[in-house]
């Protein structure tokens, strides 16, 4: 039975100002893990590791929670599961601020933290916002809720370290449950009636539409890949700060490089979005994931130093978040908003996988080598399997993956060979100017501001070769 696609209460601005809200705070407050782990490991005696097997848990948790929480607020609303799950998230930061051992800690911030993540993030968020807006407005509509998660980052991230340096850990926790529970008050015109339809006609029971989408390439590549997004951006937002932190730069300068990708990501998520309604979204995401590459390899290649460090934060802002509009929208146009819960649930539980593993890997890692070095070129490794899957995803309603023919016109159109020989020339001034700035480090007569100016003009064979 159709009814309307945006709920009679609610205009598109009240929506998008209420799921805005929402993200910003669930998803900044979520950022501001990773300048705990210092303060706690060293008041507890916890090692990295741990801290990050508790965050660990946290989105593993949060990802098994998506598809129950999803199937639930596609059945009986977003409403109820999204004050759920914010009363559930307000509270393990409560019991964090609390706790004295290791296992606490894990409890809090691992378990309880992520069940209420689970129902009060961007599964859920993103589904109550799609169904709520027409699908001309859609793309766009993801990808500004979305934008706003970093919003929440770039505000939050310097605040609570601010709050950490004054009061301490534990009172700083404090604010983390306000904004929760304001967020939790801001929730109303999210809520959508069960049963809800969009235009488009039933798709079927949710049990159908799943077993449908476990049959559809396109679907199962773009699950896995999400698994990637995960890996990436767990392992950097719980352990960039100790990272920079090993390389010399202070606490004040990785809260900024944080605070930095929050920023920025503001502006390569809603450039995705307006892209994303006139390009192939799957197009996009691949060249998102070769981005990032790029950009994980310049952080471990070029030196550190605290411009260095903020300008890296700029870069990874750009293709930060930006994959998660695109995503959700290509599962809307696959299978529809009937079911965009429960979809978009297994989805993000992939992500919550590679975040498990991100986090905790990275913790072992360093635990192990003393470096996060060998970890970043992993990263490197899985961008690259990343955006070659999206090559192979056909994004219309039940398609088939694109095909080694349909491959080859696409990579030989006049319009990719244009994007791929700009990004190529770009690609390899960057990693030569990145080679030659090393170089000329190495001697002393030259001043780092000097070199860091001219790094680009020393290429060989350039005017300063």
């Amino acid at each position: 039975m159709p009814v309307k696609s945006l709920n009679s209460r609610s205009s598109l601005t009240v929506v998008l100002i209420a799921g805005c809200f929402a993200t910003a705070i669930t998803m900044g407050v979520r950022a501001t893990m990773g300048i705990y782990l210092d303060p706690i490991s060293t008041e507890l005696g916890m090692s990295t590791g741990a801290f990050g097997l508790a965050i660990a848990i946290q989105n593993l948790v949060w990802g098994l929670g998506q598809p129950i929480a999803g199937a639930v607020a596609d059945k009986y609303g977003s409403g109820r599961v999204l004050i759920s799950g914010g009363t559930l998230y307000a509270f393990g930061l409560f019991l964090a601020a609390n706790s004295n051992s290791t296992t606490e800690i894990t409890f809090s911030l691992g378990v309880l933290t992520g069940l209420g993540l689970a129902g009060f993030s961007f599964a859920v968020i993103l589904a109550a916002v799609g169904r709520l807006v027409d699908e001309s407005k859609r793309t766009m509509a993801l990808a500004i809720t979305t934008a706003f998660g970093s919003v929440g980052q770039f505000f939050l991230v310097p605040t609570v370290q601010a709050f950490i340096d004054s009061a301490g850990w534990r009172k700083s926790f404090a604010l983390g449950v306000v904004l929760v529970f304001a967020a939790v008050a801001a929730v109303r015109p999210l809520r959508s009636a069960s049963g809800n339809r969009g235009v488009e006609e039933t798709t079927g029971t949710g049990r159908q539409t799943l077993r449908r989408a476990f049959r559809h390439r396109g679907y199962m590549l773009l699950l896995t890949a999400f698994f990637v997004c995960g890996f990436h951006v767990t392992f950097i937002a719980v352990h960039l700060p100790k990272y920079l932190e090993d390389l010399g730069q202070s606490t004040r300068v990785a809260a900024l490089a944080l605070a930095s990708i929050g920023l920025f990501n503001i502006a390569g998520t809603i450039g995705i979005g307006w892209l994303g309604s006139r390009y192939s979204n799957t197009a996009l995401l691949a060249a998102l994931y070769a981005g990032r590459a790029v950009v994980f390899s310049a952080v471990v290649v070029i030196p550190m130093s605290a411009p260095v460090a903020l300008i890296g934060g700029a870069a990874l802002g750009l293709v930060w978040l930006a994959t998660v509009p695109l995503t959700s929208a290509v599962v809307l146009k696959q299978f529809g908003p009937e079911h965009a819960g429960l979809l978009f649930g297994f989805v993000f539980l992939s992500h919550q996988i590679g975040a498990f593993i991100g986090t905790f890997g990275a913790g072992v890692y360093r635990d192990a080598y003393g470096s996060y070095r060998g970890f970043w070129w992993i990263a490197v490794f899985l961008s690259i399997c990343a955006a070659i899957m999206h090559l192979y995803i056909d994004e219309e309603p039940g398609g088939a993956p694109m095909s080694s023919q349909r491959l080859r016109n696409w990579v030989t159109s006049p319009k990719v060979k244009t994007l791929g020989g700009a990004a190529s020339v770009i690609v390899l001034l960057v990693a030569l100017g990145a080679w030659r700035f090393s170089a000329i480090l190495a001697d002393p007569t030259v001043q780092v501001e000097e070199a860091a100016f001219f790094c680009a003009l020393h290429i060989p064979g350039g005017p300063l070769g």
